[in-house]
Protein backbone atom coordinates (compact mmCIF):
# COMPACT_ATOMS: atom_id res chain seq x y z
CA UNK A 1 0.00 0.00 0.00
CA UNK A 2 1.49 3.97 -1.13
CA UNK A 3 2.38 5.58 1.79
CA UNK A 4 1.06 9.31 1.25
CA UNK A 5 3.42 11.87 0.00
CA UNK A 6 1.50 14.73 -1.66
CA UNK A 7 -1.42 17.12 -0.84
CA UNK A 8 -3.28 18.34 -3.44
CA UNK A 9 -5.35 21.76 -2.72
CA UNK A 10 -8.32 23.18 -4.54
CA UNK A 11 -8.10 27.07 -3.94
CA UNK A 12 -11.49 29.05 -4.16
CA UNK A 13 -13.76 28.04 -1.29
CA UNK A 14 -10.90 25.39 -0.09
CA UNK A 15 -7.93 27.74 0.72
CA UNK A 16 -10.19 30.89 1.76
CA UNK A 17 -13.46 31.70 1.28
CA UNK A 18 -12.76 33.81 -1.68
CA UNK A 19 -16.43 33.19 -3.61
CA UNK A 20 -18.51 35.95 -2.16
CA UNK A 21 -15.20 38.59 -3.21
CA UNK A 22 -15.60 37.05 -7.10
CA UNK A 23 -19.12 37.52 -7.03
CA UNK A 24 -18.71 41.21 -6.18
CA UNK A 25 -15.53 41.59 -8.52
CA UNK A 26 -17.51 40.15 -11.49
CA UNK A 27 -20.76 42.98 -10.56
CA UNK A 28 -17.93 45.47 -10.26
CA UNK A 29 -16.72 44.51 -13.83
CA UNK A 30 -20.20 44.72 -14.87
CA UNK A 31 -20.88 47.82 -13.49
CA UNK A 32 -17.34 49.19 -15.20
CA UNK A 33 -18.92 48.24 -18.77
CA UNK A 34 -22.36 49.73 -18.17
CA UNK A 35 -24.45 46.83 -18.05
CA UNK A 36 -27.50 46.25 -15.39
CA UNK A 37 -26.37 42.46 -14.71
CA UNK A 38 -26.06 42.09 -10.77
CA UNK A 39 -25.38 38.39 -9.28
CA UNK A 40 -27.16 37.92 -5.81
CA UNK A 41 -25.66 35.47 -4.02
CA UNK A 42 -28.64 33.29 -4.57
CA UNK A 43 -27.47 33.03 -8.58
CA UNK A 44 -23.90 32.96 -7.67
CA UNK A 45 -24.71 29.75 -5.81
CA UNK A 46 -26.15 28.74 -8.79
CA UNK A 47 -23.56 29.49 -11.32
CA UNK A 48 -20.73 28.08 -9.23
CA UNK A 49 -22.20 24.79 -11.07
CA UNK A 50 -20.11 26.19 -14.05
CA UNK A 51 -16.37 25.99 -13.39
CA UNK A 52 -14.87 28.95 -15.03
CA UNK A 53 -14.95 32.70 -14.62
CA UNK A 54 -15.59 33.15 -18.74
CA UNK A 55 -17.88 29.96 -18.61
CA UNK A 56 -19.72 31.14 -15.89
CA UNK A 57 -20.47 34.65 -17.94
CA UNK A 58 -21.39 32.63 -20.97
CA UNK A 59 -23.62 30.50 -19.28
CA UNK A 60 -25.21 33.39 -17.50
CA UNK A 61 -26.13 35.04 -20.57
CA UNK A 62 -27.40 31.77 -22.14
CA UNK A 63 -29.74 30.56 -18.76
CA UNK A 64 -30.62 34.52 -18.43
CA UNK A 65 -29.78 36.82 -20.85
CA UNK A 66 -30.42 34.56 -24.31
CA UNK A 67 -31.64 38.11 -25.67
CA UNK A 68 -28.06 40.27 -25.11
CA UNK A 69 -26.41 41.21 -28.06
CA UNK A 70 -22.90 41.46 -27.55
CA UNK A 71 -20.78 45.07 -28.87
CA UNK A 72 -18.30 43.03 -31.04
CA UNK A 73 -17.73 38.89 -31.14
CA UNK A 74 -19.38 36.89 -27.92
CA UNK A 75 -15.75 35.30 -27.32
CA UNK A 76 -13.73 38.60 -26.97
CA UNK A 77 -16.25 40.57 -25.01
CA UNK A 78 -16.64 37.42 -22.68
CA UNK A 79 -12.74 37.80 -21.83
CA UNK A 80 -12.73 41.58 -21.49
CA UNK A 81 -15.26 40.89 -18.79
CA UNK A 82 -13.27 38.85 -17.07
CA UNK A 83 -10.23 40.18 -18.04
CA UNK A 84 -11.43 43.16 -16.21
CA UNK A 85 -12.59 41.17 -13.42
CA UNK A 86 -9.58 39.33 -12.79
CA UNK A 87 -7.77 43.00 -11.95
CA UNK A 88 -10.69 44.11 -9.66
CA UNK A 89 -10.24 40.47 -7.73
CA UNK A 90 -6.20 40.94 -7.49
CA UNK A 91 -6.35 44.13 -6.65
CA UNK A 92 -8.83 43.55 -3.72
CA UNK A 93 -6.83 40.86 -2.86
CA UNK A 94 -3.95 42.91 -2.62
CA UNK A 95 -5.46 45.16 0.00
CA UNK A 96 -4.41 41.67 2.15
CA UNK A 97 -7.89 41.84 4.22
CA UNK A 98 -8.52 38.33 3.31
CA UNK A 99 -7.65 35.82 5.71
CA UNK A 100 -7.02 31.78 4.96
CA UNK A 101 -10.12 29.49 6.30
CA UNK A 102 -9.40 28.10 9.74
CA UNK A 103 -6.57 25.65 10.18
CA UNK A 104 -5.11 26.01 6.62
CA UNK A 105 -2.62 27.91 7.21
CA UNK A 106 -1.27 25.70 10.01
CA UNK A 107 -1.59 22.70 7.74
CA UNK A 108 0.30 23.63 5.47
CA UNK A 109 2.90 24.49 8.03
CA UNK A 110 2.72 20.87 9.55
CA UNK A 111 2.69 19.44 6.17
CA UNK A 112 5.88 20.72 5.06
CA UNK A 113 7.74 20.36 8.07
CA UNK A 114 6.56 16.82 7.77
CA UNK A 115 8.17 16.41 4.58
CA UNK A 116 5.10 16.12 2.21
CA UNK A 117 4.84 17.76 -0.84
CA UNK A 118 2.53 20.63 -1.81
CA UNK A 119 0.65 20.80 -5.40
CA UNK A 120 -2.17 23.36 -6.07
CA UNK A 121 -5.47 21.75 -8.69
CA UNK A 122 -7.05 24.84 -9.68
CA UNK A 123 -9.69 26.32 -12.06
CA UNK A 124 -8.91 29.76 -11.49
CA UNK A 125 -6.60 31.95 -13.41
CA UNK A 126 -2.93 31.89 -12.08
CA UNK A 127 -2.93 35.16 -11.07
CA UNK A 128 -5.83 34.56 -8.83
CA UNK A 129 -4.07 31.96 -7.06
CA UNK A 130 -1.02 34.56 -7.08
CA UNK A 131 -2.80 36.97 -5.48
CA UNK A 132 -4.06 34.61 -2.74
CA UNK A 133 -0.99 33.25 -1.51
CA UNK A 134 0.89 36.41 -1.85
CA UNK A 135 -1.54 39.06 0.49
CA UNK A 136 -3.00 36.36 2.67
CA UNK A 137 0.53 34.44 3.35
CA UNK A 138 3.31 35.80 2.17
CA UNK A 139 5.52 36.20 -1.06
CA UNK A 140 7.57 33.30 -0.51
CA UNK A 141 4.55 31.05 -0.27
CA UNK A 142 4.59 30.80 -3.77
CA UNK A 143 7.86 28.27 -3.22
CA UNK A 144 6.16 25.86 -0.84
CA UNK A 145 4.05 23.96 -4.01
CA UNK A 146 6.00 21.99 -6.63
CA UNK A 147 3.23 23.16 -9.11
CA UNK A 148 0.41 25.55 -9.46
CA UNK A 149 -1.84 23.81 -12.23
CA UNK A 150 -4.15 26.50 -12.71
CA UNK A 151 -6.51 28.30 -15.40
CA UNK A 152 -6.68 27.21 -18.73
CA UNK A 153 -3.32 24.88 -18.05
CA UNK A 154 -5.46 22.35 -19.60
CA UNK A 155 -8.53 22.40 -21.62
CA UNK A 156 -11.20 20.90 -19.33
CA UNK A 157 -11.87 22.27 -16.53
CA UNK A 158 -13.36 20.75 -12.97
CA UNK A 159 -15.90 18.26 -12.81
CA UNK A 160 -13.23 17.15 -15.64
CA UNK A 161 -10.04 15.59 -14.14
CA UNK A 162 -7.51 17.09 -16.22
CA UNK A 163 -6.18 19.38 -13.71
CA UNK A 164 -5.42 16.62 -11.44
CA UNK A 165 -3.75 14.62 -14.29
CA UNK A 166 -1.66 17.29 -15.11
CA UNK A 167 -0.75 18.50 -11.26
CA UNK A 168 0.18 14.61 -10.88
CA UNK A 169 1.97 13.95 -14.00
CA UNK A 170 4.36 17.44 -13.17
CA UNK A 171 5.08 16.81 -9.88
CA UNK A 172 5.44 12.42 -10.71
CA UNK A 173 3.50 11.18 -8.26
CA UNK A 174 0.86 8.50 -8.19
CA UNK A 175 -2.95 9.28 -7.12
CA UNK A 176 -2.16 5.98 -4.73
CA UNK A 177 0.22 8.19 -2.89
CA UNK A 178 -1.35 11.67 -2.99
CA UNK A 179 -4.97 13.27 -1.20
CA UNK A 180 -7.30 15.88 -2.48
CA UNK A 181 -8.42 18.82 -0.73
CA UNK A 182 -11.63 20.23 -2.09
CA UNK A 183 -14.85 22.33 -1.05
CA UNK A 184 -17.38 21.69 -3.72
CA UNK A 185 -18.89 18.82 -6.35
CA UNK A 186 -17.42 19.30 -8.96
CA UNK A 187 -14.00 19.16 -7.33
CA UNK A 188 -15.12 16.05 -5.79
CA UNK A 189 -15.90 14.87 -9.03
CA UNK A 190 -12.69 15.94 -10.61
CA UNK A 191 -10.24 14.40 -7.36
CA UNK A 192 -12.51 11.32 -7.71
CA UNK A 193 -12.31 10.81 -11.84
CA UNK A 194 -8.52 11.37 -11.21
CA UNK A 195 -7.93 8.54 -8.61
CA UNK A 196 -7.48 10.83 -5.66
CA UNK A 197 -9.13 9.94 -2.13
CA UNK A 198 -10.84 13.62 -1.42
CA UNK A 199 -11.15 15.49 1.45
CA UNK A 200 -14.25 18.21 1.81
CA UNK A 201 -14.21 21.21 3.38
CA UNK A 202 -17.52 22.74 2.86
CA UNK A 203 -18.27 26.48 2.86
CA UNK A 204 -21.57 28.68 2.34
CA UNK A 205 -21.57 28.01 -1.33
CA UNK A 206 -21.21 23.97 -0.88
CA UNK A 207 -22.58 22.96 2.31
CA UNK A 208 -25.52 21.57 0.78
CA UNK A 209 -23.22 19.48 -2.28
CA UNK A 210 -23.78 15.85 -2.71
CA UNK A 211 -20.44 14.81 -1.17
CA UNK A 212 -20.96 10.76 -1.83
CA UNK A 213 -17.99 9.38 -2.25
CA UNK A 214 -15.78 11.77 -0.10
CA UNK A 215 -13.35 10.04 2.35
CA UNK A 216 -14.01 12.52 4.67
CA UNK A 217 -16.52 15.75 4.91
CA UNK A 218 -15.68 18.67 7.23
CA UNK A 219 -16.74 22.08 7.73
CA UNK A 220 -13.63 23.55 8.39
CA UNK A 221 -10.10 22.25 8.61
CA UNK A 222 -10.40 23.58 12.42
CA UNK A 223 -8.19 24.88 14.79
CA UNK A 224 -7.33 23.58 18.45
CA UNK A 225 -9.46 26.35 19.78
CA UNK A 226 -11.79 26.34 17.39
CA UNK A 227 -12.84 22.68 16.60
CA UNK A 228 -13.75 21.42 13.68
CA UNK A 229 -17.45 18.82 12.68
CA UNK A 230 -17.09 16.05 11.03
CA UNK A 231 -20.37 16.11 8.66
CA UNK A 232 -19.53 12.18 6.85
CA UNK A 233 -17.35 9.99 6.27
CA UNK A 234 -14.17 8.79 9.14
CA UNK A 235 -13.98 10.00 12.28
CA UNK A 236 -11.38 11.78 14.00
CA UNK A 237 -11.18 12.28 17.67
CA UNK A 238 -9.50 15.58 17.06
CA UNK A 239 -10.63 19.44 17.25
CA UNK A 240 -9.44 19.80 13.92
CA UNK A 241 -7.42 18.01 10.50
CA UNK A 242 -3.83 17.56 11.17
CA UNK A 243 -1.27 15.61 9.74
CA UNK A 244 -1.31 12.36 11.34
CA UNK A 245 -5.39 12.49 10.84
CA UNK A 246 -4.20 12.63 7.02
CA UNK A 247 -2.02 9.94 7.60
CA UNK A 248 -5.14 7.82 9.25
CA UNK A 249 -7.82 8.83 6.60
CA UNK A 250 -5.33 8.08 3.40
CA UNK A 251 -3.98 4.64 4.89
CA UNK A 252 -8.15 3.88 6.22
CA UNK A 253 -9.33 4.92 2.46
CA UNK A 254 -6.24 2.81 0.56
CA UNK A 255 -7.33 -0.14 2.32
CA UNK A 256 -11.03 -0.53 1.29
CA UNK A 257 -9.95 0.52 -1.80
CA UNK A 258 -7.37 -2.51 -2.35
Amino acid sequence: MSRLTTLLFDVDGTLADTEEIHRQSFNKSFQLAGLDWDWSQALYAELLAVTGGKERIKHYLAAHRPDFDPPLNLDEYVAGLHAAKTDIYTRTMAAGELLLRPGVLRLLKQARSAGLRLGIATTTTPANVTALLQHSISPEAIGWFDVIAAGAVVPAKKPAPDIYHYAMQTMDVSPEECLALEDSANGLRAARDAGLETLITTNEYTRDHDFSGAAMVVDMLGEPDAPMTVLSGMACDKPCIDIDCLHKLHAATRREAS
